[in-house]
């Protein structure tokens, strides 16, 4: 593993409460500020990954995805002109 260096300034009263927290979990500041990075990156990531609804729109999103497929007017129009320059 390759190591890269991120320097953070904090204030007096921010380094104190990160060393009493740290000291209390057992560890050093630099590992406790980086476990405590981590994680809450992985829970935004993960929570930004998800699509929540509500159960009415996951039925209208699920009858759309399920029903038969009609393509309007413009869409039908470009599939002819495809099929066309293919035949050609």
């Amino acid at each position: 593993m390759t190591a890269a260096r991120f320097d953070l300034k904090m204030d007096v009263e921010e380094k104190a409460l990160v060393a009493h927290a740290a000291a209390l979990a057992g560890t050093t500041m630099a590992a406790f500020v980086r476990n405590a990075a981590k994680e809450k990156a992985r829970d935004l990531l993960e929570r930004e990954s998800r699509m929540t609804m509500s159960n009415d729109d996951f039925q209208a999103l699920t009858k759309a995805l399920n029903g038969a497929f009609k393509p309007n007017a413009a869409l039908q129009n470009a599939m002819d002109l495809a099929r066309k320059i293919r035949r050609a």
